[in-house]
């Protein structure tokens, strides 16, 4: 006489995959959830096919496996949209910095290039204000300074032609300028200083894109403006 032994799965155990399932599973492991969805719902039918009538499959356990397989799915989603959108900011990022390429853009900062005998720098105080001004070169010494009243604003421009308070032409080169300022009452006020220059190259490896003005390199983000 032949026994046939009928293989009973109770609760949620899966049934054990054939070496033809098996491969048919490895060879979709690189596809996502969504694309192994009819296969999850094979293995839930042959659970409630080879359920133990005495122990049947709890209906709750089978709606939490449907929502848990929803959830995960949907957060793959979520994470390739995210993906996605990262990408797409990541060229729009590349595509604006490569427009600057040979424009003049402000941003700020304190350090400037003389060349062609002329360096300048933009300063911005909340009140017209006494500005005392410092420029020091590479090597940290004082190579100018005076002090100049200066109207309320943005965007205040001062220009140094690159010689010393002894009349000493200093060569090309950074220079840093360090500014204080007070009102008409002697109280500090706070002073920006920004530099302007060339965008003179932009490197696209980087992220975000650098962009090189005066020979030092800022992100798309740092640039205040543009200068005609």
């Amino acid at each position: 006489m032949t026994t046939v032994t009928n293989h009973v799965v109770s609760g949620t155990t899966p049934l054990p995959a054939s070496s033809s399932e098996s491969a048919s599973l490895n060879s979709s492991a690189g596809s996502t959830l969504a694309g192994n969805f009819q296969s999850f719902l094979t293995l839930l039918t042959t659970q409630l096919q080879n359920q133990n009538p005495l122990d049947p499959l709890d209906t709750n356990q089978f709606t939490q496996q449907l929502v848990q397989f929803a959830g995960v799915e949907q957060q793959l989603r979520t994470n390739d949209q995210l993906a996605s959108m990262l990408s797409l900011q990541q060229t729009a990022q590349s595509t604006q910095a490569l427009t600057f390429v040979g424009k003049t853009a402000i941003v700020d900062g304190s350090t400037a290039l003389l060349a062609n005998g002329a360096a300048t720098w933009n300063l911005g105080v909340p009140t017209d204000s006494n500005v005392s001004i410092s420029i020091t070169n590479s090597a940290g010494q004082t190579v100018y300074s005076n002090s100049y009243p200066v109207q309320a604003g943005q965007n205040q421009v001062f220009g140094w032609d690159g010689k010393g308070n002894d009349g000493t032409r200093w060569p090309p080169g950074q220079y840093k300028m360090t500014a204080t300022a007070t009102d008409g009452s002697g109280n500090p006020v706070a002073v920006t200083t920004q530099i302007q220059g060339m965008v003179s190259s932009v490197d696209l490896t980087q992220t975000p894109p650098l962009l090189s003005i005066n020979g030092q390199t800022y992100t798309v983000n740092q640039i205040k403006g543009i200068s005609t």
